[in-house]
């Protein structure tokens, strides 16, 4: 009866919470405890008393316990809290794995003796009833290693609990008593709590302890594990045991994907399930089945092993959801059917599955389509060739590299079911690679025209006449030397050398006669006589496809000497291959600098610098060297460009990296990876305070106002860095503690100018 009057109370106060203008303040972790995800979602106001069981204050992550109900709440508070502390809590609810608490304001009311702990066993911790609450655990510890958490050490104990694995968060660096926890028989006590995937499903058991004091050992190891006799390495697997008690569960969804004899995906609503299978049956994608297996873990991710699987053969299609790239990012969708539009940025067909690395809001991801097994007898369709720039729209089921659903921006693939989830949206603009590359095959194929029709004058020529024998032979000549020009116009001969060798063409088709080419920007190149006085000058243009003249190709002929066809003509396919060889050689610069500059800032773009990134990484492998990255985001970018528009908007960028360039060095590199996002290598540094020291030149840089096409614009940024070895040791790896840094940064500016106002 008093079970029912207390979820009755709850049913009230939720009825007028709803109803009320103003809710009125829920003051009990019971009453909380008894809401779902939904109520907690409508930010329902809460103003209790709890008492502290566990509070890491970097992290602003708190448990609190009153009774037998606990709850987590994200804190806002700087008090000094431990266990047994009796405090004050007011903020709202927000949903989670249960509805947990967003803290407005903590207030410490009194120190206390700690909660006594529940003893509990690992079945017990699969109760999700348990959550935050203050327990107390008999395990063996498997491993214990000091780790980073929030750029803090910490430790991580992984224990061996009856019939699973405990992770254990202990807040402290003694690393001499860490050291020997291995296979020491231990009492743990902390607040208890569930590891995470993007869908905030439980997969893993975390408990959190305040010190060493929480781990009670009751027995050493007996052997110490370094002084184990070395075991051969192909004799390792003959030590490896298995008391699996994991009982079998039976699921139900609609198939999604399927890779006979690998893995059928499964979703039913928002829930999807990734099912290791060796089954080939044939089934069918979009119909309605039913699944057997074993649940476990990989990488964070929940599936079902050694799994059975029968398709019910009743179509139950599911809608892919559109999303972008930032949602994907989150975790959120694991093994969910979604749909995204990218920009196509290269494709290729590797030895087991075809990829497509698409751009989507300024970011890379890759959708997959994997190769039937060698012994399927289904026969490898040819690979879908999309244009390169072409916008399509992907579907398939989304696979992310990190379930924690706590880390920024995690990279994703897509998982095709076949080419037909792989549809054109938009075709690739005219201006790109293929387009300029087909323009100078064409100008190729003219000169070779030209070329063409000079042979068959010549050949006209030698067959009416054997007395011009003699010139026909200077004709091949002059032929062979053009063939050589073109080749050179192709190969990696420079500009000046190739124009010498048109002039020296054209003069030995003029009998010898000077000749030299003046380009537009003031080079002369060739025969230049010191003066025209005594000659007659005969000059061709060289002309441009389009835009200016690129230049003149000049000759000095003898003064009594009259006009001909063979000055005309010599000077027509000298300028002919001079404009080729100048707008070629422009072309491939021009190409060369759009490929590696960000064309708005003169700065490297995002490709340049992940080439200039990896190439410092092995660097720094090889020497066992030490280098700096710092992430720069714009603060309210957005705002410059909605309220004075997207020219001010330019402006203000080329104005900022004018400034972040004079706080760099020369051996640094400064690179623009996105509208408002910047990125700095640091080479050359001995330890991180060089690299913070660049990075705070950087972000006061900002501190003057810039003045933009009559505006005064107050400019900031966020700021994040990562060291190489110490941070990571790959590109990803650096760049993503560099970019969860900056966001750090910036999350701590927002609470602070919260707090202001």
């Amino acid at each position: 009866m008093m079970k029912l009057i207390s979820a009755f109370a709850t049913l009230l106060v939720c009825g007028s919470t709803v109803w009320a203008a103003e809710p009125v303040p829920l003051t009990s972790l019971r009453a909380i405890h008894a809401l779902s995800n939904a109520e907690a979602s409508k930010t329902l106001p809460v103003a209790l008393q709890a008492t502290v069981t566990y509070f890491r204050s970097y992290e602003k992550s708190l448990f609190v316990q009153d009774g037998d109900v606990a709850i987590y709440v994200a804190a806002t508070t700087n008090e000094k809290l431990t266990a047994g502390d009796r405090v004050l809590i007011k903020g709202t609810l927000q949903p989670s794995f249960h509805p947990s608490v967003l803290s407005s304001d903590i207030t410490l009311l009194n120190h206390g003796a700690p909660l006594p702990p529940l003893r509990v066993s690992y079945d017990d911790l699969l109760n999700e009833e348990l959550d935050c609450r203050l327990v107390v655990v008999h395990a063996v510890v498997r491993s214990a290693d000091l780790i980073l958490s929030s750029d803090r050490q910490s430790a991580s104990l992984q224990l061996l609990s009856g019939g699973g694995n405990i992770e254990v968060v202990l807040d402290s660096v003694d690393a001499d008593a860490i050291k020997r926890l291995p296979d020491a028989e231990v009492e743990v006590t902390g607040a208890v709590s569930g590891k995470f995937d993007g869908k905030m499903q439980r997969v893993g058991i975390v408990i959190h302890s305040s010190s060493l004091e929480d781990i009670k050992v009751l027995k050493y190891a007996r052997t110490n594990p370094w002084s184990l006799p070395v075991t051969p390495m192909d004799q390792v697997f003959t030590g490896f045991r298995v008391h699996d008690s994991t009982q079998r569960f039976h699921v139900q969804g609609t198939i999604t994907y399927y890779q006979p004899g690998s893995a059928v995906v499964l979703q039913n609503g928002s829930r999807s399930l990734w099912i290791s299978t060796q089954t080939r049956e044939p089934l069918k994608v979009d119909d309605l089945a039913e699944a057997t297996g074993f649940p476990d873990v990989h990488s964070g991710f929940l599936a079902l092993t050694r799994s059975e699987i029968q398709d019910r053969h009743e179509p139950a299609p599911i809608t892919p959801l559109p999303v972008t790239w930032q949602q994907m990012a989150s975790s959120g969708n694991i093994f969910d059917l979604v749909s995204i539009e990218g920009e196509v940025v290269t494709e290729v067909r590797e030895a087991l599955q075809d990829e497509y690395v698409l751009a989507s809001d300024g970011r890379l991801f890759t959708a997959v389509y994997r190769h039937p097994a060698a012994t399927s007898l289904l026969p490898l369709p040819s690979m879908k060739m999309v244009p390169l720039g072409s916008r399509v729209r992907v579907t398939g089921v989304c696979i992310p590299e990190n379930s924690n659903p706590f880390d920024y921006d995690k990279a994703f693939n897509i998982l095709l079911r076949s080419f037909a989830d792989i549809n054109v949206v938009a075709e690739p603009s005219w201006l790109n690679i293929q387009t300029l590359t087909r323009l100078v095959i064409a100008l190729l194929l003219v000169v070779i025209v030209v070329g063409a029709w000079g042979l068959i004058l010549m050949k006209k020529v030698h067959r009416q006449t054997t007395a011009m024998a003699a010139r026909t032979e200077a004709e091949a000549s002059l032929e062979r030397r053009r063939s050589l020009i073109l080749e050179n116009i192709n190969g990696a001969t420079s500009l000046a050398e190739i124009i010498e060798q048109i002039t020296d063409m054209v003069s030995c088709k003029l009998d010898g006669a000077p000749c030299c080419c003046q380009i537009a920007d003031g080079a002369h190149l060739g025969m230049c006589p010191p003066q025209y006085e005594n000659l007659r000058v005969v000059r061709m243009n060289i002309r441009g496809r389009s835009g200016p003249l690129l230049g003149s190709l000049i000759a000095g002929l003898q003064p009594l000497s009259k006009p001909s066809v063979v000055e005309t003509e010599a000077l027509a396919v000298g300028a002919g291959l001079a404009t080729l060889a100048i707008e070629t050689r422009r072309l491939y610069s021009d190409l060369l600098r759009r490929s590696e500059f960000d064309l708005l800032t003169d700065i490297q773009n995002r490709f340049s610098f992940d080439k200039r990134l990896e190439a410092q990484v092995e660097k720094a492998r090889l020497s066992s060297g030490v280098f700096g990255l710092i992430y720069v985001d714009l603060d309210e970018f957005k705002q410059v460009n909605d309220e004075y528009g997207h020219q001010v908007g330019d402006l203000y960028l080329q104005q900022i990296v004018l400034r972040m360039k004079h706080q760099v060095r020369s051996v640094d590199l400064l690179a623009r990876i996105g509208g408002d996002e910047f990125t700095v290598l640091v080479p050359e540094v001995r330890n991180r305070a060089d690299v913070e020291e660049i990075a705070l030149r950087i972000e006061r840089s900002f501190d003057e106002p810039v003045a933009v096409a009559g505006h005064i614009l107050h400019a900031s940024a966020s700021v994040g860095i990562a060291l190489y070895p110490e941070d990571a040791l790959t590109k990803h790896g650096l760049l993503n503690v560099a970019d969860s840094a900056m966001y750090k940064a910036k999350n701590i500016k927002k609470q602070i100018a919260k707090m202001l106002v």
